[in-house]
Order: structure tokens, then C-alpha cells, then sequence
């Protein structure tokens, strides 16, 4: 069964940092490449950033510049540090997942971890 399982949201002021992780199981963590992505109240979810297996980082426009995507391959873990934090990256968090290595190509998604970022 696969879980992933976010953590590290939480409340900080425009300008301050924080980092997310997700630690992976059930699931053939290296193999993969993973995603973050949010979602804003009313808003379309949104891509945030993706690693893939070999280390291979891409960012959306909106982040570039001041988000880090890394992963953990010992750890089962992928993390998101999030510096110069602004009002409108309050969202929801979330690691995503598709497993490669099962042949349906599963999407898997966490739980979500809130972050708010005050004026």
C-alpha cells in the first residue's frame, strides 16, 4: 500500500522560509520522480515543482528562483524549501507521485500540509 505522507507546513511571515517533507512508502522511491503541488482556496491546483529519479529539477515560473525540490533516495523522503516566502504562496501542499514501476501508472497523492504566509 502505497502512503505519502507530508509534514513541515505551518504559519510563516511574507519574506521568512520553511521546508516541507514527504516521506514515501510502499512505493520504489528512487525509481520514481515526484512532484509538489498546491492548491489555493477557489484556485486550480498547481505544479509546483518535480525531481525527477535522477535528480533533474523543473520549477513553475511563479517559484523559480525561490523554491528548492530535493529528494532523500535513503529516506524515502522528498522535501520542498520554500525561501522569500510571499502572501500568495498560502496553499496546500501536496507530493504526487506515478508509480512507473506498476504498469497501470497509479497516480498516488499525500494528505497535504497547509502552509499560510502573513502579510
Amino acid at each position: 500500500q502505497v502512503q505519502l505522507v507530508e509534514s513541515g507546513g505551518g504559519l510563516v511571515q511574507a519574506g521568512g522560509s520553511l521546508r516541507v517533507s514527504c516521506v514515501a512508502s510502499g512505493i520504489s522511491f528512487s525509481i520514481n520522480a515526484f512532484d509538489w503541488y498546491r492548491q489555493a482556496p477557489g484556485k486550480q491546483r498547481e505544479l509546483v515543482a518535480t525531481i525527477s529519479n535522477s535528480g533533474r529539477t523543473n520549477y513553475a515560473d511563479s517559484v523559480k528562483g525561490r523554491f528548492t525540490v530535493s529528494r532523500d533516495n535513503g529516506k524515502n523522503t522528498l522535501y520542498l524549501q520554500m525561501n522569500s516566502l510571499k502572501s500568495e504562496d498560502t496553499a496546500v501542499y501536496s507530493c504526487h507521485v506515478q508509480d512507473l514501476v506498476d504498469w497501470r501508472y497509479p497516480d498516488y497523492w499525500g494528505q497535504g500540509t497547509q502552509v499560510t504566509v502573513s502579510p
